[in-house]
């Protein structure tokens, strides 16, 4: 079998993280069984349909590094790939349906349907939903609607006896009763738009799907696919549907757990290597152990076998825990360049920076890396260099286990070790020799020294480390950020 798969997002919203995991097992699977990987467009639903959302999807695409083979932009030879563009071929198998009986024209009004809705509810009727009130009519009937100018929906027959099964590669056969299924869905709206489940099957079969990796969340809508399949007479495609990305609470993943678009985790410094590589592991596994996978070991190395069955968990510490080993293994001029952006926004830099600026943001790389989680870290690692704001709270120099008094002293005579070692000459490692020795003779723990020279150098508790942060400033600027705090403690 030549593997053929999709990813059909509907564009009415950015991409978030449960739709792009469902993007890259699609992907990646294509791509290790020598298979294709299609990208379609499921715009049916104009009301919330948006063009930022559909450029969303293909950029967060294009910046994860995932190609299609066939879809929009590209073509292929089962286009169009947007689902808007297809109308006529859904009108033409709806159309099948009916002439054949398995589907049936509905002119039921809005009014009518909700006028069943609230009599079923009152008399807590065991049977809701439609009540095919339409599904027997003649063909004079039809005829009289259509001559009052009252546009029908199409309707789907389903069964009302037995069961219908489905087999999910992951969680095995799943049997509903058709009786539960929606009592006859409309597949096809009056004003000729086609709903999800008709386009969807319809789709799938035109594009030779032969797999379908989708969220949990669709099992439910599996009989009823399994349905239209048989009703047409087509094979049913594999299913495997997906473990829910869940947050840490317990809960499906949305807003209520921090940022789910991609393009916030994209906006806020996290490499796609990251993203890709974390997103993967939300779900799915090699070997209960490996962790780090670029995107051409995924493409040789992702199985069906490794998707776990149970809901995942997506946990932003670990993610920032991979974005932040990415950065280290960055290489300089690449970090530079991606970090260089967030000065300019912060109004740091000159866009484009002068000369003297790029050469500052080399210097910055090497001390910052090792201290971010994502690019946008640099922007609060390195205020310091470029704006002069002294903290005057006196509380925020003072360590956990110090006072005032040793805080002063610290910074008093902290100080000076640290400028006339360095005007002198005098090797790092001897100088913080010097302040831990000061840091014994105070009684205090080490910290108590370096945190009032930090917040005096930096004007903040979170820096790079110290002898980094005075090799960029300069030593005059920091001798004079060390005497200005001193002031401040001296000052009633």
């Amino acid at each position: 079998m030549d593997v053929r798969v999709r990813y059909a997002p509907s564009p009415t919203g950015l991409q978030h993280i449960g739709g792009i995991r469902t993007a890259l097992f699609n992907y990646f699977f294509a791509r290790a069984n020598g298979g294709k990987f299609i990208l379609r467009v499921e715009d049916t639903d104009r009301e919330r349909y948006s063009d930022e959302s559909l450029e969303d999807l293909y950029s967060t695409l294009d910046w994860l590094g995932i190609k299609w083979d066939e879809g929009p932009v590209v073509g292929g030879p089962y286009g169009p790939y947007i689902q808007s563009e297809r109308f006529d071929i859904y009108r033409e198998y709806a159309q099948r349906l009916v002439d054949e009986g398995k589907a049936y024209y509905c002119f039921c009004s809005p009014e009518r349907l909700e006028e069943v809705r609230k009599q079923q509810a009152e008399s807590k009727s065991e049977y809701q939903g439609y009540d095919r009130h339409c599904a027997h009519l003649s063909d004079s009937e039809i005829k009289e609607y259509l001559s009052q100018g009252i546009k029908p929906v199409i309707r789907f027959r389903v069964p009302t006896e037995g069961k219908t099964t489905f087999h999910d590669i992951i969680m095995g056969d799943i049997t509903r009763r058709n009786r539960d299924i929606s009592p006859d869905p409309v597949i096809l709206k009056s004003d000729g738009f086609p709903t999800y489940h008709l386009a969807n099957v319809i789709d799938d079969h035109l594009m030779h799907i032969t797999h379908i990796m989708r969220a949990q969340e669709w099992i439910p809508s599996g009989p009823l696919h399994v349905l239209l399949y048989q009703a047409f007479g087509w094979e049913v495609p594999q299913y495997c549907h997906l473990p829910m990305v869940m947050g840490k609470d317990g809960q499906k993943l949305s807003k209520r757990h921090g940022s789910t678009a991609v393009r916030d985790f994209r906006a806020k410094g996290y490499l796609p290597e990251a993203i890709l590589n974390y997103v993967t592991l939300v779900g799915w596994s090699l070997d209960g152990s490996t962790e780090f996978f670029s995107r051409e070991d995924l493409e040789k190395r992702f199985t069906m076998e490794g998707i776990h069955k149970s809901p995942a968990v997506f946990d932003y510490k670990k993610l920032d825990w991979f974005n932040g080993q990415y950065i280290r293994a960055c290489g300089n001029d690449r970090l530079a360049s991606l970090v260089t952006p967030y000065l300019e926004e912060a109004g740091f830099i000159h866009t484009p920076p002068t000369a003297d600026e790029e050469k500052l943001v080399e210097d910055i790389v090497p001390p910052v890396k090792e201290r971010m989680k994502t690019l946008s870290d640099v922007v609060p690692l390195t205020a310091f260099l470029f704006r002069d704001e002294p903290v005057t709270d006196r509380s925020v120099y003072i360590a956990k286990g110090a006072d005032e008094a040793a805080a002063a002293k610290a910074l008093i005579r902290g100080s000076e070790i640290l400028i006339s070692g360095l005007r002198n000459g005098t090797d790092e490692k001897s100088i913080e020799e010097s302040l831990s020795s000061l840091a014994a003779e105070l009684g205090i723990k080490v910290n108590g020294v370096f945190q009032p020279i930090r917040v005096a150098i930096t004007a903040s508790t979170v820096s790079l480390p110290l002898f980094d942060s005075i090799r960029l400033l300069g030593l005059d600027r920091t001798e004079e950020r060390l005497r200005r705090a001193i002031k401040l403690f001296k000052e009633n």
